[in-house]
Order: C-alpha cells, then sequence, then structure tokens
C-alpha cells in the first residue's frame, strides 16, 4: 500500500463520469444485504480534502458531488476508479486510516454520488465514520490481510462481487473465506438506523406524537418555542 500523495495538485480539466447504474439514493434507504463489485484503490492515509477537495465544499447541497470525488487524483492517466471495468462498483477497497482529516461532510455525500454504499479498508477517521454512518455509506473496518485478499481478488477479477450483510454483520466474496465470511463490527445504534434506512430526523420523527403528548403536558410557565410568520 502507498501513502497518498500531498493534495495540492491542480484542479482536472474532466469530470468523473457519474454511475447512475449504481448510485444510492441521496436519502436514507435500508441497508442489510449488499452486493455490488468493488474497485481496489491502493493508498494509505487518504484524508477528506482527497476524497473531496475544499473548493467543492462551497456548495449548499448534499448531492451532485460526483465530479468531486478524487477530483485532483482523476488528472493522473489511468487512475483506478476511472477504468472501464470498474465502472458501476459499489464497494470501494482502500487501505489504512481512510477519511482522516478535516470533518467535512462532502466526502461522504461525494463518494455515495460516486455510486459507493461501502468502504471497506483497516481503521477509518472517527468522524469520518460517524458522518458515513449517519448518510447511508457504511464504513468496514477489516484488517490489512482480509483487504490486501480482497485487492487481489478483485484485481484478477473485476467482475467479482463483494456482499456486505449488515444483518448478520458479514463480508463475503464467494471464495477464500469458506461458508462464514468475515465479521465486522458496527455501532449498534447506527446500525438499526441503516438497517431501517433511517437517519436520526426521521428516527425522531417516529416519536412525533410522544413528543406531542409531553408538550402539551408541560407547564404553561416553561419556555416555549413557537414557529413565527
Amino acid at each position: 500500500m502507498t501513502a497518498s500523495p500531498p493534495s495540492s495538485h491542480p484542479m482536472p480539466e474532466r469530470t468523473p463520469e457519474p454511475s447512475p447504474e449504481n448510485r444510492p439514493p441521496a436519502g436514507p434507504t435500508p441497508f442489510q444485504v449488499y452486493t455490488a463489485r468493488a474497485v481496489a484503490l491502493r493508498r494509505d492515509n487518504i484524508d477528506t480534502d482527497q476524497i473531496v477537495p475544499a473548493e467543492f465544499c462551497k456548495r449548499v447541497t448534499k448531492s451532485g458531488y460526483a465530479d468531486a470525488l478524487f477530483a485532483r487524483w482523476r488528472k493522473e492517466p489511468d487512475f483506478i476508479v476511472d477504468r472501464p471495468e470498474h465502472r458501476g462498483a459499489g464497494v470501494l477497497l482502500a487501505g489504512r486510516n481512510f477519511g482522516i482529516g478535516s470533518s467535512r461532510e462532502h466526502a461522504v455525500w461525494a463518494l455515495k454520488d460516486g455510486g459507493f454504499r461501502v468502504v471497506i479498508a483497516t481503521g477509518f477517521g472517527d468522524i469520518f465514520q460517524r458522518n458515513a454512518m449517519n448518510n447511508g455509506l457504511l464504513p468496514v473496518d477489516q484488517p490489512l490481510s482480509v483487504v490486501e485478499l480482497l485487492m487481489a481478488e478483485v484485481e484478477r477479477d473485476p467482475e467479482r462481487e463483494i456482499t456486505v450483510d449488515l444483518v448478520n454483520c458479514r463480508l463475503t466474496t464467494g471464495r477464500h473465506e469458506g461458508a462464514d465470511g468475515w465479521v465486522f463490527a458496527v455501532n449498534e445504534r447506527a446500525r438499526q438506523l441503516l438497517l431501517k434506512g433511517q437517519d436520526a430526523i426521521s428516527a425522531t420523527l417516529q416519536r412525533d406524537a410522544s413528543i406531542a403528548r409531553y408538550e402539551a403536558g408541560r407547564p404553561d410557565w416553561l419556555p416555549t418555542l413557537r414557529p413565527t410568520d
């Protein structure tokens, strides 16, 4: 695995092609068992500025970032993510310490707009990991030996699919690992929200009736926030 190059290169003249056939919805959607082809990005210490450069963070929407994903690296000849055999891949394989650096949520939005629903790596930045789970992108932490095996497999056969089972927290490819696959750990609250296709706001709104009953029973003398025209 090689270290990621500095992120001070000039911006590329072209933008990446989106993957509409594999692109996840912008909002929360249930994640239970997901199977897709993968691409191996053999770089360590990929930070959020390399995932999406800061100049793209001026946008005020949560979607439309396909052109921002790895924007500087896409100027490199034959950049792995741009190769035709990896078009439509939904699983990104990376090295150590993925998503370190600044807390920009745009990095997650760009990965989703680029068609990815899962990132498998050895270690993640803490804030990136939380942002990913909150936005329907599943970070799967695996030992380097497992990541290397998966990378080698998809490099030999770009059509090889990886199955990520969030119900049982298992990862399989149908080869090498036997019947049980590899186990991964996920924060249980975040896992439940992903399984149901919810985020923190939609989960809170499910308790709207209970919140209304509580508010109705509050003493009048307590402070109250009311909408204004």
